[in-house]
């Protein structure tokens, strides 16, 4: 059975970098958005934390890959038993993401309360920045749900093709057609991943340069 790369790994996602206002004096406009932001920023510390254990798990997964691989179908019993394994931290994959997506999904809810103060900010230079920040958070709430969809998808033939190791009547052609689909949705998992991770630092860098423009004075 000809060795194969399943499927590269999509690297940790960019989290969103908080700051800490200095010299609060009331709540001004600017001010109620600074809060309002900030905590955007605490609603996804559990996104944040999911991806070290979920590149952890893939890349366990992908080591018990390679040994099915190697053994080439000359141990079944023991074949049978490591693909079980890896549908075990599959399973965990999946309640990662989905705990990652519910932190997401917090995190929009909480964003609508910044839009709310960023609408009251009446300085020029202030507003133009705050529509940035509010077109670029947007744009990268949606590319994080394609991220999303595409990585679930791509689990999913995961999940199928340790199935498929625990039929003994496996066929090579039917394997390398499979291997082919996930390797082509793990490339497209990539490209999302870097969208993603794009849109998070550029606003991030926005949102500095909204803090500069509204005169807040911030701790990076």
């Amino acid at each position: 059975m000809r060795k194969q790369n399943k499927w590269l790994m999509i690297g940790i996602s960019a989290a969103l970098s908080g700051s800490i206002l200095t010299g609060c004096m009331g709540p001004s406009p600017s001010e109620q958005a600074y809060e309002a932001l900030e905590n955007v920023v605490s609603k996804e510390s559990p996104f944040k934390k999911e991806q070290k254990p979920l590149l952890e798990l893939e890349q366990k997964e992908n080591k018990i890959y390679n040994e099915i691989i190697a053994l080439g179908m000359k141990d079944f019993n023991q074949i049978k038993s490591l693909s079980g394994d890896a549908l075990k931290l599959v399973a965990d994959r999946k309640e990662r993401v989905e705990a990652e997506q519910k932190a997401i999904a917090d995190s929009e809810k909480a964003f609508k309360d910044a839009e709310e103060a960023l609408g009251k900010i009446e300085d020029e230079k202030a507003k133009k920045e705050a529509a940035e920040l509010k077109k670029l958070m947007h744009d990268r709430y949606n590319s994080y749900n394609e991220l999303a969809q595409s990585y679930k998808s791509a689990i999913a033939l995961d999940e199928e093709l340790y199935k498929m190791f625990q039929n003994k009547d496996l066929k090579l052609e039917e394997l390398e057609a499979h291997i082919s689909k996930i390797n082509a949705s793990y490339k497209e998992v990539m490209e999302l991943n870097k969208k993603f991770n794009d849109y998070t630092e550029q606003y991030n860098t926005a949102k500095k340069e909204f803090y500069q423009a509204a005169e807040l004075k911030v701790e990076q």
